[in-house]
């Protein structure tokens, strides 16, 4: 017997999409008004604040660490089977409905929007971390080794990989998408507990505690990765060019990136697309050039055996619990991060990718990106590793931060100046296009309708600028704090994406029987 909520899933449009007002008030000034809280917090007591951040921090990642784990598997593991099925050839937003993009065009949305500055600082830090401290699930494995670079990349492949890239939508999408585009239910987070919990989602207090959770976590999550580009252009031009590293360069940097996501977000889906293909053709310009005159060979060699490594130790890495301090650092604290950002990447996902089937969208986030991401870790991180090898300390006598070991890497190649300055570049252009998607998605989720007023989309774009330059006028401990909240946010988000688990597959079992697939 189908149960109440199953009956309103499977009915006819249910016309409860529609708002009384076109802004939902209520959630931007919850919304608003705890960044803005935070950030006087911030202000008047940055220690106090940082040592409330950590005590939630090792609270959140004590008793949920295992299960954002087991979650982000399970997740996995259910997208496979979702798009390997006949469910896979469900068109997602109607039968009729065919995409309005080029597919190149909407994987590089997707990639650029929530790679933010990971895809440049970390590719090349992560690995390089690793290989001088392997994780300790490979404890006996010597650091500055060979066997230690395949396992520094093999872990970085977890990190970055195939759990990562499920979670930030692919369940997800299937029920935002049946749900707001086939029953005409808000684009917003809340409407994937309408398959549990009913009008209650939609009308109640649930719905605005879920809201504002999942835009409190992309906003804390987007403004951190704003921050930190500031302080780490400005040591890396301080470091090369010997530019002033002080307050006004990071700011000027912080103003720059904001003035061009902002642009974007405003000119609207287009804008987002034009500046994420020039991010994409600079990647692939970048990757060939440092696969032609990097360590050739051993990048080549060293992404197979890494892969082959990962594959081997997926589940141990993946649910790996016996050093907590390592865990809390590394693995737990991605997890954290990466569910956070889930919901809120899960509308951006649904906004572009109607038109598109159950199985493009699946193994474009959960096999083609995170098999591209891997290989761009490899290619960066890797040269890093492999010149290593080659000369011991060539890209570490840098420092240990990354965007020194960023830094060490593009420096020691040929052209090492322009590499270097194209290198921060991307990181610029990477926060950018992760700044206007999620400032636009934002927008949308407190509007009546998937297209956001203008101003509303200018005031979190230029909100989430501002707030970066705050924080970073008391350092990087206000960044850092405001990123660490995201993981604890990520505790009530990760309660709201799990009815998707079972919901995903329903759904998507009743959209194959309506489409005859």
């Amino acid at each position: 017997m189908k149960t109440t909520s199953t009956l309103q899933v499977d009915s006819q449009p249910l016309n409860l999409a529609k708002p009384k007002k076109d802004i939902d008030w209520p959630l931007f000034l919850i919304s608003g008004g705890f960044l803005g809280a935070f950030l006087i917090a911030a202000l008047i007591d940055i220690d106090g604040v940082s040592l409330l951040v950590n005590t939630l921090f090792a609270w959140s990642t004590r008793f949920f660490g295992l299960y954002w784990q087991i979650l982000m598997l399970l997740t996995f593991a259910v997208s496979l089977f979702i798009c390997f099925s006949k469910c896979g050839r469900v068109r997602l937003g109607g039968v009729d409905q065919r995409p309005d993009t080029s597919t190149f065009n909407w994987i590089a949305v997707i990639m650029c929007a929530l790679l933010a500055g990971g895809g440049a600082f970390w590719a090349a830090a992560e690995p390089m971390m690793h290989f001088a401290s392997p994780p300790p699930l490979f404890a006996g494995v010597q650091a500055h080794t060979e066997a230690a670079a395949h396992a520094a990349l093999a872990q970085s492949f977890v990190h970055w990989g195939f759990l990562a890239w499920a979670v930030l939508g692919s369940l997800l999408s299937i029920v935002l998408m049946h749900l707001h585009y086939v029953k005409g239910l808000p684009l917003a987070p809340r409407t994937v507990l309408y398959p549990l919990l009913g009008e209650r989602a939609l009308q109640g207090p649930i719905g605005p505690l879920a809201d504002a959770t999942s835009i409190i976590a992309v906003v804390a999550g987007t403004i951190g990765p704003i921050g930190f580009l500031g302080l780490q252009i400005s040591s890396a031009l301080h470091s090369v060019w010997g530019i002033p590293n002080d307050l006004t360069v990071q700011s000027i940097t912080i103003v720059l990136v904001t003035v061009m996501y902002t642009t974007s977000c405003l000119v609207g889906l287009k804008g987002i697309r034009f500046v994420s293909e020039i991010n994409v053709w600079l990647m692939i310009g970048l990757a060939i050039f440092m696969v032609a005159f990097g360590p050739t060979m051993f990048i080549l060699g060293g992404f197979p055996s890494a892969f082959a490594l990962h594959l081997e130790q997926f589940i141990p890495m993946t649910l790996f619990r016996a050093d907590p301090k390592w865990l809390d650092w590394w693995t737990v604290f991605y997890w954290g991060w990466f569910i956070g950002y889930a919901p809120m990447v899960a509308l951006y996902v649904a906004k572009i990718s109607r038109g598109r089937t159950i199985r493009e969208v699946i193994m474009t986030l959960s096999i083609i990106a995170p098999i591209v991401t891997m290989f761009w870790f490899t290619v960066v991180g890797g040269t890093g590793i492999g010149l290593e090898l080659q000369t011991p300390g060539i890209v570490t006598a840098n420092g240990a931060q990354p965007e020194a070991l960023l830094l060490g890497v593009t420096q020691n190649l040929p052209l090492g100046g322009l590499v270097s300055a194209l290198f921060l570049f991307l990181s610029f252009i990477s926060v950018a296009t992760n700044g206007d998607a999620m400032a636009f998605t934002v927008a949308m989720a407190m509007s009546s309708n998937d297209k956001p007023k203008k101003w509303l989309r200018a005031f979190w774009a230029i909100g989430m600028g501002l707030a970066a330059v705050v924080l970073i006028t008391i350092g990087s401990g206000g960044v850092t704090a405001l990123q660490s909240f995201i993981v604890i946010t990520a505790v009530p988000v990760s309660l709201l994406i799990l009815p998707s688990l079972w919901d995903a597959l329903r759904i998507a079992r009743h959209m194959a029987r309506e489409q005859a697939v």
